[in-house]
């Protein structure tokens, strides 16, 4: 089971990077509809019916590459559906049959987002929402890994306790906030450092940046808002960006001080660090593919990292008193 859960892990870890290249080679309509492509079941099937299929969407005309990154994150985020579904079964006796089961009803629902986001033709709410959500798939199995192992730890410490609990929610705020400035192709817009080109503080427009409903539109593929609406989105996530890795950092050092948790801090400031880094790159650069989906990686494993550490600083109980899981 244990062996089941790292691999399923792993595998949502793997589909978190390629929706994220997915994204970011503007393949989310590789495939204009759900769930198949153009009416067919592969990209292959599509082209060798091309005529076909563009009259079935005259103004998408079928792009191989993007259809093959879109169908293959659909084909493997199916893959997970299944193996997760193979633990909710598992765990159906056990004493993680509740998360067993949440793992379940929110790979569904993520499901059910990867639709909208075609459907709805990449509204910004639901990009961010679908991104949102696996990472929490991530941060849930990881979680269930941490709950079946019978290790035992004596923390009187609730400033730590408290620290991690703001850090991750910091976190969490920061990952929304990329997510957001991703859906609305608010990466670019701003290309110094380190706040932003020209009079940016007088174009701040936060009603219109941060309005999760946007006015209707036929596509909401390559952005909608304006220049000011964007660069308020941008600077808002490089701004809690440095709050964020503060919180992170000092969380870290506190964690190097205790001996059952020294590793759990280097890790963190490693990540931290190289996540800071990536950001910074993105910017120089002009987000190279690369660099951006390691971005996107990185947040992944911070996420995961942290809520792994807000789980173990958790006052334990005697390992002896402790219901111990099979393997």
């Amino acid at each position: 089971m244990n062996r089941l859960i790292l691999a399923t892990a792993a595998l949502a870890f793997v589909v978190i990077v390629v929706g994220a290249f997915t994204r970011l080679t503007d393949a989310g309509l590789g495939c204009p509809d759900w769930p198949g492509c153009y009416g067919f079941l592969t990209p292959v099937e599509a082209k060798a019916n091309e005529a076909l299929a563009l009259s079935r969407f005259p103004d998408r005309p079928l792009e191989m590459a993007k259809a093959w990154a879109e169908m293959g994150h659909r084909y493997i985020a199916s893959l997970l559906g299944l193996m997760i579904l193979t633990i909710a079964l598992l765990s159906w006796r056990t004493p993680q049959r509740g998360h067993g089961l949440a793992l379940l009803g929110l790979v569904l629902f993520q499901g059910a987002l990867g639709m909208w986001t075609v459907t709805l033709n990449l509204m910004p709410v639901v990009v961010m929402g679908h991104l949102l959500g696996g990472l929490t798939v991530l941060s849930l199995l990881a979680l269930l890994w941490m709950r079946r192992q019978p290790e035992r730890l004596e923390l009187q410490q609730p400033s730590l306790v408290l620290l991690a609990a703001v850090a991750l929610v910091a976190l969490v705020l920061q990952v929304a906030l990329g997510g957001w400035t991703s859906a609305n192709y608010a990466a670019v817009v701003c290309t110094t450092l380190p706040i932003c080109e020209g009079n940016w503080w007088q174009q701040w427009d936060p009603a219109t940046a941060f309005r999760l409903i946007q006015p209707a539109a036929n596509s909401y593929e390559f952005g909608t808002l304006d220049y000011a609406a964007r660069m308020t989105i941008h600077v808002s996530h490089r701004l809690w960006a440095v709050v964020t890795a503060l919180l992170l950092l000092w969380l870290a050092l506190r964690l190097m001080r205790h001996p059952q948790l020294n590793r759990w801090g280097i890790a963190m400031v490693v990540l931290t660090l190289i996540q800071v880094g990536l950001g910074v790159a993105n910017v120089v650069w002009q987000l190279p593919l690369a660099v951006a989906v390691g971005h996107n990686g990185g947040a992944a494993l911070l996420v995961m990292t942290l809520v792994c550490i807000n789980y173990r600083v958790q006052s334990r109980q005697p390992a002896a008193l402790r219901e111990r899981v099979p393997c």
